[in-house]
């Protein structure tokens, strides 16, 4: 069964509503565009091998620092459609229910479903600088870096960075992404399976033909009327009114932390190292990382629309993983040295656990003893 031609959501026509809504960016004449093309891929390069010697870590294939991922300069609606893609690998789970059933949905639906996910990657397309993607990659082929030019060009305008240093030091972190699946060739596979069980569950709530609708409520968990309800709230509600998470059961609640916890420290780690490379490297990164900051801190007090937005697609969960994840990273580094925090990447057991981002000494404790 085709994952983008299958379940709830038709993500071919997705990927064309994203491309369509998503907004063109800055402007900017040819010459400086050209350049700007070009430099971001020469930095991604760069970046590359600068990660491998900041991390003390190297691709478990063996392969070379300067080809940890293909490496793709795209503007918004490209990106869009990109997640689009990689969204049909990830939410492929939702096509069957646990016992192997397909899940029917109406044409109708599934369309409507595509219009809405759709629309939501065409306003994240707006604010992504890079991203790694490991899910889609074929046999035998690398994950795929793609850097939003026209984000990277508004940012660096409007923070007013140094354009050369501000293009390698966002290369930096996604390239460190890059390298996190290059020398834990099992992250991908792990990651997705954790997401499959989460999502298996909630196919269980689609209505089956043959089942009256409160036999199959009674035996699949919260309702889907339940799960919407709770969206509203995360939404509207006031802060910490746990939205979704509130009707979660314990073994979905279990994985949702757990996966969370992984993110976090991707993109801890992915942080740190970006700046640990230091001024040699990218002379401005202090300046660079402070506007940046100042820029965060700005994103997560707005209110109106920008508020309900954040909280609708989780990106106030992605700013605290960003600074949860490199507070761990910090912390088992100073502790056990970049070779022991590194035995993180040695498999599965070794990821920490939710609770253990907040406590890096258990984390030590129980992987080094």
């Amino acid at each position: 069964m085709d994952p983008a031609t299958a379940g709830p959501v038709d993500w071919h026509a997705a990927a064309r509503v994203a491309g369509r809504l998503a907004a063109p960016g800055p402007t900017a004449g040819r010459d400086e565009l050209a350049a700007l093309v070009a430099e971001l891929r020469t930095s991604a390069g760069v970046a590359a091998r600068h990660v491998v010697d900041a991390t003390g870590m190297a691709p478990a294939d063996g392969r070379p620092a300067d080809v940890l991922a293909r490496v793709h300069v795209v503007d918004r609606p490209r990106w869009a459609q990109a997640n689009a893609e990689m969204f049909a690998v990830m939410a492929a789970p939702l096509a069957r229910r646990s016992d192997g059933t397909p899940v029917e949905v109406p044409d109708a639906a599934r369309l409507a479903a595509a219009a809405q996910a759709g629309g939501v990657l065409a306003l994240l397309a707006g604010k992504v600088l890079g991203q790694f993607d490991p899910f889609t990659a074929g046999e035998g082929e690398v994950g795929r870096l793609l850097l939003v030019a026209p984000n990277v060009l508004q940012v660096e305008r409007a923070l007013g960075v140094d354009p050369h240093d501000f293009r390698l030091w966002v290369s930096l972190h996604e390239q460190t992404h890059a390298l996190q699946f290059a020398a834990a060739p099992w992250l991908a596979a792990h990651l997705r399976a954790r997401s499959a069980e989460l999502l298996s569950d909630l196919a269980d709530l689609a209505p089956r033909p043959d089942r009256p609708r409160d036999r199959a409520a009674r035996t699949a968990g919260p309702r889907l009327e339940d799960l919407l309800g709770a969206l509203v709230r995360a939404v509207t509600g006031p802060e910490g009114s746990g939205g979704v998470l509130q009707v979660l059961t314990p073994r979905q609640r279990t994985v949702f932390d757990e996966v969370s916890a992984v993110m976090a420290l991707l993109e801890g780690h992915a942080d740190v190292m970006m700046d640990e490379v230091g001024p040699r490297v990218v002379p401005s990164v202090r300046s660079i990382r402070r506007a940046f900051e100042r820029r965060r801190d700005q994103a997560a007090r707005a209110g109106g629309v920008e508020r309900v937005l954040r909280r609708l697609l989780g990106l106030d969960l992605k700013l605290a993983q960003y600074r949860d994840g490199a507070a761990f990273v910090r912390a088992v580094r100073r502790t056990v040295g970049p070779d022991g925090f590194n035995a993180v990447w040695s498999g599965a057991a070794a990821l920490p656990t939710a609770a253990e981002v907040g406590d890096p000494a258990a984390w030590v404790r129980r992987v080094h003893g």
